[in-house]
């Protein structure tokens, strides 16, 4: 068994039965699990970001629903790498939470060695919200719909340039996905960061764009200055509800978006993991946070840790596949 909670493919379904019914049929027997009275929540990225701002909105609510000091500590770097490192380090007593994508566990280990093993020093503890990844066409691009795009490169292998924040980032990982189902030439156009790449977007120094939702992105899309062809995301969002999917239009290996979550050191006590998880999903669906969430195009995620935990096992898998096959290479 690995930290992830899954043993052989035969018993994850097993696995994943019996801690949803403990966690939903049983709420009080989390509720009742005592935490400790000051809580720490490395975060893996700068303070005043976006996800950080998510973290503490979370952090806040934690709080107050569990009668303790939470502390926010942001540790930025190596693509959530060094957060998750002081997590997994870190005495596995319930004091010590961190909050990051997923990244790090099931795209970075592809990539290089870690300083920590993801799948046996980190537990999920609960999904958070997923960032969606959206695909946007420039004043380059003559493509009204995401149909058009396909028929252009089809049309005109490898002049259709996609720029993403980097070499083995989401976007990059949902272009090969993209090659590999449909078979045209896109040529990729690699950024280090996102700051630079929307400039150039505005600018048309390329045809397409993937980068995830944010009320930057939203206001250049509002002013027509970015189009949004398809959404990365579980569903499409309620600020773009004419934008489908990438599952809708018949990819759904390529429909992947950002998701974070809070993890736990390995060998923190069950009972305390699922107090969090049961806390977590109800300050995600108080109104106020939910509502925040939403505006900033996330989409907030209720689950157990047993299903957390299946969806970075399956990710990881598929991730570890279009790797290989791309010969995708961090810069």
């Amino acid at each position: 068994m690995n930290a992830w909670g899954f043993t052989t493919t035969k018993h994850r379904l097993v696995l994943a039965a019996a801690a949803i019914a403990l966690t939903f049929t049983s709420p009080g027997l989390a509720l009742a699990q005592a935490v400790p009275k000051t809580i720490r929540i490395v975060v893996a990225y700068p303070a005043g970001g976006g996800s950080d701002v998510v973290a503490r909105a979370l952090a806040d609510k934690l709080s107050v629903q569990l009668g303790s000091t939470v502390i926010v500590e942001n540790k930025a770097g190596a693509s959530g790498a060094i957060a998750l490192d002081a997590v997994a380090k870190s005495a596995p007593d319930g004091a010590t939470l961190g909050f990051s994508a997923i990244s790090p566990l099931v795209l970075s280990p592809h990539l290089g060695k870690l300083p920590f093993d993801p799948r046996k020093d980190i537990v999920p503890v609960a999904s958070v919200i997923v960032s969606p990844v959206l695909l946007l066409a420039t004043p380059a691009s003559k493509s009204r719909d995401f149909r058009g795009l396909l028929d252009d490169a089809k049309a005109r292998p490898g002049a259709i340039r996609w720029a993403t924040s980097g070499p083995a980032s989401l976007g990059h990982i949902i272009l090969e996905q993209l090659r590999a189902a449909t078979q045209v030439d896109i040529t990729h156009v690699p950024y280090k960061g996102g700051g630079q790449q929307i400039n150039d977007a505005l600018g048309g120094q390329f045809e397409v764009l993937s980068v995830n939702a944010s009320p930057l992105i939203s206001a250049h899309v509002a002013a027509g200055k970015l189009r949004p062809l398809a959404v990365g995301a579980p569903t499409r969002l309620e600020s773009l509800p004419q934008v489908p999917t990438l599952a809708e239009l018949g990819i759904p290996a390529a429909n992947l978006s950002s998701r974070f979550g809070i993890f736990a050191p390995a060998g923190t006590p069950p009972a305390i993991v699922d107090r969090y998880n049961a806390e977590i999903n109800r300050a995600l669906q108080s109104p106020d946070l939910r509502a925040k969430l939403i505006a900033a195009d996330n989409v907030p995620l209720i689950g157990s840790p047993a299903e957390f935990g299946k969806e970075i096992a399956s990710e990881y898998e598929a991730n570890g596949r279009i790797v290989k096959a791309a010969s995708i290479k961090a810069d």
